[in-house]
């Protein structure tokens, strides 16, 4: 496994890239501290949850993920912002516009966490790599949008690195500035180490960063319970770790329901809204599903702890919206018989996903079922309507009741780990 004798890799993290995005569109915001709420009209409320702060906010002791209540508590003066995550795409692109100005872009992290290699030119004048960067991000996208850089012989300790200068760092780490350089970092700063790790690593006697550096890849890996710990090793000591592309393996969407939706109708509505929107998903990235999960967060009568119901079916390598649709109906008729006769239902949230993807020319249909002339027939007429919406840019068909809930943005909500398409946000068809 090479080690890298020079710094070769760059990592790039936005600084509150939500929260700065509404501050570069927004003069008011600029300088205040903010906090992103979930769906439209929240923001006014004063009831929710903050899924992202500004670095304002977060100075004063504001968590990106908290609820307005204790974000108000803590930070008086927070505003409250309904996200626009359309908007936050928008900037995402231009972004990387900006940055491919001055380097190509190696891999897409998150919306707002990127990686490039270095050339030699950029490896001899890191610094001023970071700055032309900066002015680009400055020029494209506007300066109240800043980022993190960090430079290290391997991806994985640049993304350390560029963690250590925030916000709007550039920090340089070379093979002779390790492992000095990262000594005083806690275990749970280091990417990789959650806390069930940080756990399992105490177990071990293993506490700080000295003692994590002083371990072997045969350590870890038994730590780690799998070679992932060994390759953990390897990229902490600066190598050049290659790992194996990971595949998808779940394509699904999520909605905590506003308080009049929270019946036994109004869920089943979203519920198919949702499963349609990772349905058209699994089709542009070309996948089959082979099974179906849908739970709900319930409350049966006021005041009791919800319970999460779920359940799931098989579909035998499927992704037209009729075959998911009646799969979801035969889950959902049960359940809302049942529901039905209590005195009091609360249904707060509704998640749907699709597992054991199956990538298109590896699609093996079962013979059993027998509905293959059928599901070819859908299919082909889901095709048509997904050209049909494509070219409206909107849901213009759909299979079916069409209910949005309100607040907006459902199946195109903030992305920490995705990239929303902008097939995403449709949602004004009936």
């Amino acid at each position: 496994m090479r080690k890298p004798d020079t710094i070769e890799h760059l990592y790039l993290d936005f600084d509150s890239f939500f929260a700065s995005c509404e501050q570069q569109r927004d003069p008011a915001l600029r300088g205040r501290p903010i906090g992103i709420t979930p769906t439209t009209g929240n923001a006014s409320s004063g009831f929710g949850a903050v899924i992202a702060a500004s670095r304002e906010a977060k100075r004063a002791g504001v968590r990106n993920v908290s609820s307005q209540k204790e974000a108000r508590e803590i930070c008086p003066d927070i505003i409250f912002v309904d996200q626009d995550p359309a908007f936050y795409r928008e900037m995402h692109h231009g972004a990387q516009a900006s940055i491919k100005s001055v380097l190509p872009i190696g891999k897409v992290m998150s919306i707002d966490e990127l990686s490039c290699p270095l050339s030699p030119a950029q490896i001899a004048d890191p610094l001023g790599t970071a700055h032309r960067i900066k002015r680009a991000l400055a020029a494209g996208i506007g300066p109240h949008i800043t980022a993190s850089i960090g430079f290290a012989p391997n991806g994985h300790l640049a993304k350390i690195a560029c963690k250590q200068d925030k916000p709007d760092g550039a920090t340089i780490w070379r093979p002779e500035d390790l492992p000095a350089a990262m000594l005083h970092i806690p275990l749970g700063g280091v990417p990789g180490i959650g806390s069930g790790m940080t756990r399992r690593l105490d177990a071990a006697g293993i506490t700080d960063m000295a003692g994590l550096l002083a371990t072997s890849p045969k350590q870890l890996r038994h730590i780690w319970g799998n070679v992932a710990g060994e390759r953990f090793w390897y990229a902490m000591q600066g190598h050049e770790v290659i790992t194996q592309k990971s595949t998808r393996s779940m394509i699904g969407h999520s909605r905590v329901l506003p308080a009049k939706w929270r019946g036994t109708d109004a869920p089943y509505g979203c519920a198919r809204m949702l499963l349609t929107k990772a349905a058209r998903r699994l089709r542009r990235e070309g996948f089959y599903a082979n099974t179906l999960y849908v739970s709900a967060k319930i409350r049966i009568r006021p005041g009791a702890e919800p319970k999460r119901w779920a359940d799931k079916i098989a579909l035998h390598s499927a992704n037209d919206d009729r075959t998911c649709l009646k799969a979801l109906d035969r889950m959902w008729q049960p359940l809302a018989a049942h529901l039905a006769r209590l005195p009091s239902v609360n249904i707060a949230n509704i998640m749907v996903s699709f597992s054991g993807l199956v990538p298109e020319g590896s699609r093996q249909l079962d013979f059993w079922i027998g509905d293959d002339p059928d599901r070819k027939r859908w299919e082909q007429i889901t095709a048509t309507i997904d050209q049909v919406n494509l070219a409206a840019n909107r849901s213009l068909i759909t299979v079916g009741p069409w209910s949005p809930p309100p607040g907006g943005n459902a199946g195109g909500k903030i992305a920490f780990t995705r990239v929303p398409e902008a097939e995403d946000f449709w949602e004004d068809a009936q």
